[in-house]
């Protein structure tokens, strides 16, 4: 019975590994591309923190400047998103089964890993503009 079973939902059980997949490989395209953008929106102004750094700013504040500034772009996103989500969910109800197309929980758990995927994005690259020579900077 066990095998019967199997066969049976072989096809839905692929639809749902092929779907996890490239939700996986699009979060983190979109993680890869904030990065991007933050990274170089750093290194524009890496002149900014080294003044900063050379006048005495401490890399703790350097580093909580930029991951404030990246993650309220991220937060006006995943607040737009819900909205997105939360109007346009009624369009999927007839693909899904058994399952609700405004299903909190489910919302929640996208909006939590896609804030998590955004604070490494954002994290990485403040490292970085903390590690600014100050010399370096100035001489430039």
């Amino acid at each position: 019975m066990d095998e019967v079973v199997a066969k049976a939902y072989a096809n839905a059980r692929r639809s749902m590994l092929v779907v996890s997949f490239f939700s996986g490989a699009a979060l983190l395209l979109a993680t890869i591309g904030l990065y991007a953008v933050l990274s170089y929106s750093i290194s524009q102004r890496a002149r900014k923190f080294g003044i900063r750094i050379a006048l005495g700013a401490e890399a703790q504040n350097v580093l909580g400047l930029v991951v404030v500034q990246g993650l309220r772009i991220c937060i006006f996103g995943l607040a737009f998103g819900m909205v997105g989500v939360l109007i346009l969910s009624h369009f999927l109800q007839g693909v899904l089964y058994r399952v609700p197309s405004n299903d909190l929980f489910t919302l929640l758990v996208g909006v939590v890993v896609l804030g998590l995927a955004s604070l490494v994005a954002c994290v990485l690259p403040a490292v970085r503009a903390t590690q600014v020579s100050p010399i370096r900077v100035l001489r430039e």
